[in-house]
């Protein structure tokens, strides 16, 4: 399910970083005083009330002139970080993208300066986007600076919140009013009449626009040696052996150090958004170059949303006959700097000239049906008993771990419920040892499992009559 997207937007230094944090619940952005530290775009999941989105953290939206012709104030004088100058169109440009991209805008003012000529152009950009808006004053912290935030209603913008994003005054009643205005989330499959998502990831430049076209055995997506081609996930339907499936495009990502100011940024947003309606994940990596660092980054994007994977070598033609020769041990190296995908499927293809990639399909089906697999509660608990019985949990201050029972409850990706006499006992090896005990049986191909462990209903009883 696609979740819905919050910007964060603002002139300079008004706090939006600080806002961030303090939505997401841990220190993401970094945060200053001097106005043009924020550059990057930051997206992050957060929560409020069982209810999940993403926010994105924007740089300050600078107006060069200002204008002051209305009477009103300019910003103070906070230069801005010297640098930044040159940037000041492509910040402003990203957070033009990101009003496009969201679902919900938080447009940030500070109390303690007043109404601005910035505050004045950024409300004049965001009637034009027809988007709702959320008019905050940040900086509130006391009576004073609520008075102050009444200012803001001259911008007709409606309702204004009086925060302190640093103290977190307001933020919890603000954060009920978000949930409340964000479109409801419908489950992906059901309005693609249950197509199967199938995304095409990797860093720039690796063939996957190629790989695209190759499946749909027709140009539809643009092919270009340049890396960056790619702007938007572009999807394409196709039919294969009389399943329906949805071929996402997306553009190249890269670590976040490599990123380059302007569309690029959002070109990576837009990919890590389409992973939350994926199913299975190609995640395409270039034969020449073998496994990188930026490969891995990509990966663990994927690990982090619980997306199937399917990993395929391309350009295997492009490699010398030495190297094919030694497939096993290319394969090994891959599986090594993926080692936290010990359970991927690996292919080498070439998109170029078609080489193995018939096997592609097939794989995605294998790994789709692993997802959406359901095991019988018996075959599961008999295997967790046996394999305990066999190799104990080890023993923490003269306790060990018991598990009373085992349930799946739920698909997409499996996820296996561990009954317990006390969470806290579980040691992260042993938990991996489970894992590998379940996968030895049911292998789970190009799928993650996820487990969790709660304490039996009936130690929490007897530990409440204590």
């Amino acid at each position: 399910m696609a979740k819905p997207l919050i910007a964060i937007v603002g002139r300079p230094n008004v706090g939006k970083s600080t806002l961030f944090n303090r939505i997401v619940g841990e220190r993401r952005a970094v945060v200053s005083d001097i106005p043009g530290t924020t550059r990057d775009r930051i997206i992050a999941p957060a929560e409020w009330n069982g209810v999940s989105f993403l926010v994105v953290d924007t740089g300050g939206i600078e107006v060069l002139p200002l204008n002051v012709d209305r009477g009103l104030r300019p910003v103070p004088d906070a230069p801005l970080l010297e640098d930044s100058v040159p940037f000041i169109p492509l910040i402003r440009a990203q957070a033009e993208i990101a009003i496009e991209e969201a679902d919900l805008i938080l447009f940030l003012t500070d109390a303690t300066t007043g109404l601005t000529g910035a505050d004045q152009e950024v409300a004049d950009l965001l009637r034009r986007c027809e988007k709702p808006v959320l008019l905050i004053a940040n900086k509130a912290d006391n009576e004073y600076r609520d008075q102050q935030a009444l200012e803001f209603y001259e911008l007709g913008m409606g309702e204004v919140y009086p925060v302190s994003s640093i103290h977190g005054t307001g933020v919890a009643d603000l954060l009920d009013i978000v949930v409340d205005m964000l479109p409801p989330v419908e489950p992906e499959a059901e309005a693609a009449d249950e197509a199967v998502h199938v995304a095409i990831l990797g860093r720039p430049n690796v063939g996957k626009s190629s790989l695209l076209n190759k499946l749909l055995g027709e140009e539809r997506a643009i092919v270009s040696p340049v890396s960056g081609t790619t702007r938007d996930a572009l999807d394409t339907e196709m039919e294969w052996e009389g399943r329906k499936v949805v071929l996402i495009d997306t553009a190249g990502i890269r670590r976040r150090g490599k990123i380059d100011p302007g569309v690029e940024k959002y070109s990576v947003l837009r990919a890590a958004r389409a992973l939350q309606r994926t199913d299975v994940a190609l995640l395409l990596i270039d034969a020449t170059e073998g496994i990188t660092a930026q490969d891995t980054h990509v990966a663990g994007m994927i690990a982090e949303e619980g997306v199937s994977v399917v990993v395929v070598v391309n350009k295997w033609d492009a490699v010398d006959a030495e190297t094919r020769a030694k497939r096993q041990e290319f394969e090994a190296q891959v599986r090594e700097g993926l080692k936290f995908l010990s359970y991927i499927p690996v292919l080498f293809v070439s998109a170029l000239t078609g080489l193995h990639v018939n096997q592609v399909m097939p794989a995605v089906f294998d790994v789709v049906e692993a997802r959406y697999q359901r095991l019988p509660g018996g075959q599961v608990n008999d295997l967790i008993r046996t394999a305990m019985a066999e190799h104990p949990a080890p023993s923490k201050k003269g306790q060990r771990l018991k598990v009373f029972y085992v349930t799946q409850a739920e698909v997409a990706p499996p996820t296996f419920i561990f009954f317990v006499n006390d969470p806290e006992l579980l040691h992260f090896s042993y938990q991996r040892f489970l894992e590998n005990c379940i996968r030895e049986a049911y292998p789970f191909p190009g799928t993650p499992i996820r487990m969790v462990f709660r304490l039996h209903q009936a130690k929490t009883r007897s530990k409440a009559r204590k």
